[in-house]
């Protein structure tokens, strides 16, 4: 997600307030924030789900829909999201 650079502190405020209720909520077992070491105003939410129809849940649900309203007002360009799955795990 890129964001407007003087708007990453509304960005960082947003998430702070949801990020337990995002972490909590039913099927999520896993949530990180990542940021770009040189264009600071990029980020990345790195989230595991126990299933796809749990991540649906969350994206249908008024905690997304109340934090993505109050996200998607501050980028600057147009946010990725990808679903992946895991190949290999080297702890």
């Amino acid at each position: 997600m890129t964001f407007e650079e003087e708007k990453v502190g509304d960005f960082l405020n947003v998430f702070a307030e949801s990020k337990s209720a995002i972490r909590h909520f039913p099927g999520c077992r896993h949530l990180e924030l990542w940021r770009d070491r040189s264009r600071r105003n990029i980020f990345f939410t790195y989230s595991f789900w126990e299933s796809e129809t749990a991540l649906e849940n969350y994206r249908n649900s008024e905690l997304f829909k109340n934090t993505w309203s109050r996200t998607k007002v501050l980028f600057a360009a147009k946010p990725e999201a990808w679903s992946v799955e895991g190949l290999e795990y080297l702890p």
